[in-house]
């Protein structure tokens, strides 16, 4: 028995106030999880124009140490 019958079988089974609460929340959860326009057409990140900003600087090839030399120069020691 598939499972799509077994849950329409308990679902039956129910008294129907039990069912109106089932289908009350079930409306709810699609709302709550309903992907609005903006979320639909989300674009790569690759797409935005500031990915890449920074590729072409040579003093942020090692980030590690640019900060650190940040930092020395910004609070010293």
């Amino acid at each position: 028995m598939s499972q799509d019958v077994r849950l329409e079988e308990r679902f039956r089974a129910l008294p129907p106030e039990a069912q109106r609460q089932i289908l009350d929340f079930m409306a709810f959860l699609e709302q709550r999880y309903r992907l609005t326009p903006r979320q639909r057409r989300r674009r790569p990140l690759q797409a935005y124009t500031f990915v890449g900003l920074w590729r072409e600087r040579k003093d942020m090839e090692k980030s590690e140490q640019w900060v650190r030399t940040i930092r020395r120069q910004e609070w010293g020691g």
